[in-house]
């Protein structure tokens, strides 16, 4: 997939680690980003809402999405799958919207492989003991959940140099400024910049 007019942005962490939280603030105060919806195999969670949170399908609808070449990329993340529609980012990309995807290290390695102008951002949560308490007290789970969320969790971090800026979330607020940051910054790179001002850069060198 060629990474067309827009740029593509990956963001990565544990259960847990508030990045579902940072995503939604960081589009929501940049109306040039557009948010990737998931497909995934897993029931909804209270609250959650068909094309809102997630694409809900079958396993069986999944596995002819992943046999039809209908995915960006795919990843199976606590018993269930997980995939991004490769149509929807890339119509986005090329009208020239920035996309994000909210994805784990195994999708955001798969999508490096193909785009190495992917920018990946790795969020980390300030501590273990902090990370447990706030799976804890979402209340989303049982004790076993959480037991397997947190070991889950040292194995996603363990990942985290596969990324290309890491972002500690101990203050919400700072935190969604330096993803802000790397949003801002990422669209100046010449490799990206250039493409928007490509008219601009014609006139001048003919």
């Amino acid at each position: 997939m060629v990474n067309a007019n827009g740029s593509l942005f990956i963001v990565s962490a544990p259960s847990g680690a508030g990045k579902t939280s940072l995503v939604k603030a960081l589009v929501e105060k940049d109306d040039k980003l557009r948010l990737s919806i998931s497909h995934t195999t897993r029931p909804p969670r209270p609250g959650e809402t068909e094309g809102d949170n997630y694409h809900f399908v079958g396993n069986s609808v999944f596995e002819e999405m992943v046999t039809g070449g209908e995915f960006l990329e795919s990843a199976r993340v606590f018993d269930h799958f997980y995939g991004t529609s490769k149509l929807w980012v890339q119509s986005q990309l090329e009208i020239g919207n920035d996309v994000i995807l909210e994805i784990d290290w195994q999708g955001a390695k798969q999508i490096k492989e193909h785009m190495p102008l992917a920018c990946a951002i790795f969020i980390l949560p300030p501590s273990k003991i902090a990370l447990q308490e706030r799976l804890t007290y979402r209340g989303q789970d049982n004790i076993e959940v959480i037991k397997q969320r947190m070991d889950e969790a040292v194995s996603e971090i363990s990942h985290f140099e596969s990324s290309d800026y890491l972002v500690l979330n101990e203050d919400f607020e700072e935190a969604l400024e330096e993803l802000t940051i790397i949003v801002h910054s990422q669209r100046l790179l010449t490799v990206n910049r250039s493409r928007k001002l490509r008219g601009i850069l014609e006139d001048m060198l003919n």
